[in-house]
């Protein structure tokens, strides 16, 4: 290791109470052999996990579960979360490349040569915080097993609902509709190539059925989307919230088939020949397609994330991937 690499004060988002995050200063020692020193370039709030995190609604029973690679601290609070990094290798074999870690938002870290994947040429450092959730999506699709032709509904314009939507579109064939109760992503379903619909309008006798809404309305209107013998894929998930499932009237008279999805395993139909780094390095590649960035929030500086989550986080604040622009070297010691 190289033994010019100073030891630094790094800057780190911390969920400090319920409601409350801040940004506190962090020594960081030199890298040691094994390691590589980051230096933040953007990172993306998850907002469905982080909203939870925030909140402090993240159950007892998961709190081990939950944990992120790299966070601190401990569930409810205080604790240091995110996943979703892109930065710039200071040293090593990977000095100068723009890398994806899923690191806490920080401004500069020391992680593993290993937990580092290569931001593909072609692929914007700021496009590429997309990494986490479209391995998401890609572990999802490969959960549902759509086929082509198949008529395929996904419930909530989210990102990783529209991640999902993106991808079953590739099909060949594939009738894919978008569904949401906000009118506007329609044209983030046109931009993605895929329909759009209102829960009321949209196309039933689906093939397969995904929910990524986040709520009860919109799982009972997944499962009434669903064909006979269908499959709705829940991708949800709600914390500490109980949330009801309309099982009765003609659920079991249809066979409907009801069954998760989630990220921290790969998906049993891959898992015999795929590793985690295998899944992120093609999420990661996947993202070559300048159509994404109609998934991007306006960008907003690091400093300013403790008073601007609140709004980020909200329910009804409508915000897709919101995208976090990191200081130089140079501007760290005015913040």
């Amino acid at each position: 290791m190289d033994e010019k690499v100073p030891e630094l004060t790094a800057k780190a988002l911390w969920y400090a109470a319920a409601g409350r995050a801040e940004i506190r200063d962090e020594p960081l020692a030199a890298p040691v052999a094994s390691e590589v020193r980051v230096r933040a370039l953007h990172s993306a709030i998850s907002r469905g996990t982080e909203r939870l995190v925030l909140a402090g609604r993240v159950p007892e029973s998961e709190f081990d579960r939950m944990r992120a690679p790299f966070m601190a601290g401990a569930f409810p609070f205080p604790v240091k979360y995110g996943y979703a990094m892109v930065g710039r290798a200071e040293q090593g074999p990977l000095q100068g490349r723009a890398v994806f870690a899923l690191h806490p938002h920080q401004t500069i870290f020391n992680v593993p040569a290993e937990a580092l994947t290569p931001v593909p040429e072609g692929v914007p450092p700021a496009r590429a915080v997309l990494a986490a959730n479209m391995e998401t999506a890609l572990n999802a699709v490969w959960d549902a097993a759509p086929g082509p032709a198949d008529r395929i509904a996904v419930v909530g314009a989210g990102v990783v609902g529209a991640l999902v939507a993106y991808l079953c579109g590739r099909l060949p064939g594939a009738q894919v509709t978008l569904v949401d109760v906000d009118p506007s992503r329609v044209e983030l379903a046109r931009t993605l190539g895929v329909s759009f619909a209102a829960p009321d309008k949209a196309p039933g006798d689906c093939d397969m059925v995904v929910h990524a809404s986040g709520s009860a309305a919109g799982l009972a209107t997944a499962l009434g989307l669903a064909g006979e013998e269908a499959t709705v894929l829940e991708m949800s998930w709600y914390g500490t919230d109980q949330v009801a499932a309309p099982l009765g009237a003609a659920f079991h008279s249809r066979r409907l088939k009801l069954i998760s999805s989630q990220v921290g395993k790969v998906a049993p139909s891959h898992r015999p020949r795929w590793s985690y780094a295998r899944r992120l390095a093609a999420a990661l590649d996947l993202l070559k397609d300048p159509k994404l960035d109609a998934l991007l929030a306006p960008s907003i500086k690091f400093a300013d994330l403790p008073s601007r989550l609140p709004d980020i986080l909200s329910p009804q604040g409508g915000t897709l991937c919101q995208v976090v622009d990191y200081p130089s070297a140079a501007d760290l010691k005015f913040l």
